[in-house]
């Protein structure tokens, strides 16, 4: 429930950016001045080469993103934040920072610590027993579970069940 809660509404900051989380993944590398050649980039983010031209394109197109000739090999463009895009990555980032604080509220910051500090380990343990190739198959993976939650109806035996077992019958 609290990743679901979470992952609702982060998907609604980032959907108003080109490519939505990935385009949101591209352009943080960007700011970060970590996106390097386009090549490298849909390597170290799991997409596919051509969707990343696509998405890079769409990100260029909304002025948040530059393609710019690399000074050792004229083949090569890096990647490149814009003024428009570093300011669009700060507000999204505050924006998804209030959203982790909306959720966690219920927890003191020691615990909200101490919370995000298990959830890394739980999380690299996971990918030590089930290893993911492409990290953005996973976002897709829990995105369409998603979906077809919102879309199925409720099973109405497990509801009256649950209730049954609440009150004690």
């Amino acid at each position: 429930m609290i990743f679901r809660a979470y992952l609702n509404a982060a998907h609604a900051v980032v959907s108003d950016i080109p490519g939505g989380p990935r385009g949101y993944q591209v352009l943080v590398a960007a700011v970060q001045h970590q996106a390097g050649g386009q090549g490298a980039l849909a390597q170290r983010l799991g997409v596919d080469r051509t969707v990343m031209t696509y998405l890079i394109d769409d990100l260029e197109e909304a002025g948040l993103v530059e393609r710019r000739p690399d000074p050792l090999d004229r083949r090569s463009r890096h990647i490149v934040a814009t003024r428009q895009g570093q300011q669009r990555c700060a507000e999204t980032e505050q924006r998804l920072q209030e959203i982790e604080q909306h959720v966690l509220g219920a927890l003191s910051n020691a615990e909200r610590a101490s919370f995000r500090g298990m959830l890394q380990r739980l999380a690299a343990h996971a990918t030590a027993l089930d290893p993911v190739a492409d990290a953005c198959d996973v976002i897709n993976d829990v995105s369409s579970a998603l979906e077809s939650d919102r879309s199925a109806p409720e099973a109405p035996s497990l509801r009256r069940r649950s209730s049954r077992h609440r009150r004690g019958s």
